[in-house]
């Protein structure tokens, strides 16, 4: 399980926007321009997200994978204005992808052609970046058109808090070796097993995963005295100290948290704090920690799932959240609950033995059969 930080940059023009199949019918798409109209002010006004974002002067920032975007117009297209040269999106008329953007730079991308009418559209980031910032200007109307009001938020609210699995991690490789930047090219947040069964469940989500980070300790021992609880607070991950404002609009009803695999899952090098018996001990302190501040933060009635999975070379990880959720519910906390979820059919066909799209869809069944038997009120 290995920590992305690389930024990628492609010689300029080089990604020109083509149309992929399944499109809107009769849709074309303009190869992507500079920014030249600029949306209303509030961006937000027109464009309905879950993701934890930062306004700034009418438009929004952003780090975590998997942010999404919502808009409605009216007329045969939309620009979607854009300042992010380091991350991929996903791009959708009508519940139909039409486009993947691959680190489009500043610019207003355009998506025209299409039957004038009322449309839906999406825009979802794929990649994850935690060393940089992306900025969403909102969506413009082609000539003759209208950006309409937002579309409501749902009811229903999941959060996901994890590391690579939970971020998608080169879950659209075809191979097991990949370079940074096929990791980058290859991870879709929004294929995930979360986002996935999320939009089954008509449910508005936030995907906080950050690759290669643990609840006490990352991979293999990398960049000690972090982890995964150093970030969570923030909105903008390579903003140190930065905390997340939330709105008021953000309550879910269901948290699922998994981390713990890089914690366990290499290990411990010469010179690191760690001992086996110490690791343990920190790892159940700071996830009673964690799920203090959760319950802390959205209430008695939020349900929260710690889960776990296999891993080959020990099965603490899974021991000791199991045990974890035990001693809550002993103290009489009910709606903590414990998944663990096999690797029965998984084929590990990921960027470095992560799970493929096909094992994401089968986790996601899988949690969508658990997610069935809790007891939510939504």
């Amino acid at each position: 399980m290995r920590p992305i930080r690389v930024t990628a940059a492609l010689t300029a023009g080089l990604m020109a926007a083509a149309l992929l199949p399944g499109a809107a019918d009769g849709a074309t798409l303009v190869r992507s321009v500079p920014a030249a109209q600029k949306p209303a002010p509030g961006v937000l006004a027109k464009a309905h997200t879950a993701g934890r974002v930062d306004v700034d002067k009418g438009a929004v920032r952003y780090s975590w994978p998997g942010v999404y975007f919502e808009g409605r117009f009216r007329g045969t297209g939309v620009g979607i204005v854009l300042d992010d040269a380091d991350n991929d999106y996903d791009v959708a008329i009508d519940g139909t992808t039409v486009a993947t953007l691959v680190t489009p730079g500043r610019t207003t991308h355009w998506i025209n052609g299409l039957p004038n009418g009322v449309h839906r559209v999406r825009l979802v980031k794929r990649t994850e970046s935690p060393w940089a910032t992306g900025t969403f200007g909102g969506f413009v109307a082609a000539p003759g058109g209208a950006i309409l009001s937002r579309p409501p938020a749902r009811h229903r609210q999941i959060e996901f808090i994890g590391d690579s699995y939970t971020a998608g991690y080169g879950n659209l490789s075809a191979s097991r070796d990949c370079t940074s930047d096929e990791v980058n090219r290859t991870t879709n947040a929004d294929l995930g097993f979360g986002a996935l069964a999320a939009r089954r469940l008509n449910a508005d989500y936030q995907v906080n995963a950050f690759s290669g980070r643990g609840m006490v300790r990352n991979y293999n021992g990398g960049e000690p005295g972090t982890s995964y609880r150093t970030y969570y607070d923030r909105a903008l991950l390579n903003v140190e100290g930065d905390v997340w404002r939330n709105p008021g609009t953000w309550r879910p009803q269901l948290v699922v948290v998994g981390l713990g695999i890089n914690d366990f899952s290499t290990a411990i090098n010469p010179g690191e704090q760690w001992t086996p018996d110490t690791l343990i001990a920190a790892y159940r302190a700071a996830y009673r920690d964690f799920l203090d501040k959760l319950r802390a933060r959205y209430g008695a009635r939020t349900v929260i799932v710690v889960s776990a999975t296999y891993m080959s070379n020990t099965t603490t990880f899974a021991e000791l959240a199991q045990q974890i959720v035990q001693e809550r519910n002993d103290a009489g906390d009910s709606r903590i609950r414990y998944w663990y979820y096999e690797n029965s059919g998984l084929d590990y066909g990921g960027c470095h033995w992560h799970p493929s799209l096909r094992d994401h869809q089968l986790i996601a069944d899988r949690l969508g059969d658990f997610v069935a038997t809790l007891p939510l009120r939504w």
